[in-house]
């Protein structure tokens, strides 16, 4: 089931052109097949420290897919004139594949984020998917790589979630990734927000591509990260007039 789709080279860094629905089902195809897959959910913050770390860019254009989980990734693209069709968030792309994984009882290994935010998902995964097998529940605090991928070998999850934040979820999946022949992907601070931790935007601010704005009001320390879409942009416009 191998099924792949025209990309959109945004700094080098190799973005799907495809619909979310478009991407799930092939996704879903791919689970099904149990073939081993590796997803980036990439914003324009990554794509920056791809552009800065060789090594890193490399793993990224080495991933199956890459989506393009920010606004800021479909404006680049604009600018080249090779319009994306919209945006794959990795948070909506988790959740639709953790509800699907319900309905067909697949098995999905968590690994990621505080201790706290675990225990909140033992407790609401449960009632939330009560069909999905979850066979792993682990926070990020963990030293020892190489013993978590054993867990994930031993325990043959379908679906393999890294909260670790990038770059270290990417190194960590690029590592072990064959440890299962399953789905394995990076939803960064996913797991806070399905935990309730951290609330989502409301609809308006999603509707209108403006999570960003509402989560750095929300948290100012987010400042530092937005600051680099400027310079982001200002690459992507050199990008297009080579």
């Amino acid at each position: 089931m191998q099924t792949t789709f025209p990309t959109v080279s945004v700094l080098n860094v190799p973005f799907i052109k495809a619909s979310r629905a478009q991407f799930l089902s092939t996704l879903q195809a791919r689970i099904d097949h149990q073939q081993n897959t590796f997803v980036v959910t990439a914003n324009p913050e990554i794509v920056m420290y791809a552009h800065q770390h060789a090594d890193y860019l490399r793993l990224l254009q080495h991933a199956d897919f890459v989506t393009p989980d920010g606004v800021g990734i479909l404006d680049g693209a604009k600018i080249l004139g090779d319009p994306l069709p919209e945006r794959i968030t990795g948070f909506d792309t988790m959740t639709a594949l953790l509800t699907w994984g319900s309905d067909h009882h697949k098995a999905a290994y968590f690994v990621g984020a505080k201790p706290e935010v675990i225990d909140f998902l033992r407790d609401i995964l449960p009632s939330h998917y009560p069909g999905l097998n979850i066979v792993g529940l682990r926070d990020g605090y963990f030293t020892d790589e190489q013993t978590v991928a054993d867990d994930i070998a031993a325990k043959q999850p379908d679906m393999v979630f890294a909260a670790l934040g990038f770059p270290k979820q990417e190194h960590f999946i690029a590592t072990h990734r064959q440890a299962v022949n399953g789905l394995w992907m990076g939803v960064g601070g996913s797991f806070d927000a399905l935990a309730g931790t951290v609330p989502r935007a409301p609809e308006f601010w999603q509707k209108h591509h403006l999570e960003w704005a509402y989560r750095t009001l929300k948290e100012p320390k987010r400042l530092k990260r937005i600051a680099v879409i400027p310079r982001y942009l200002r690459l992507v416009r050199q990008q297009a007039k080579h």
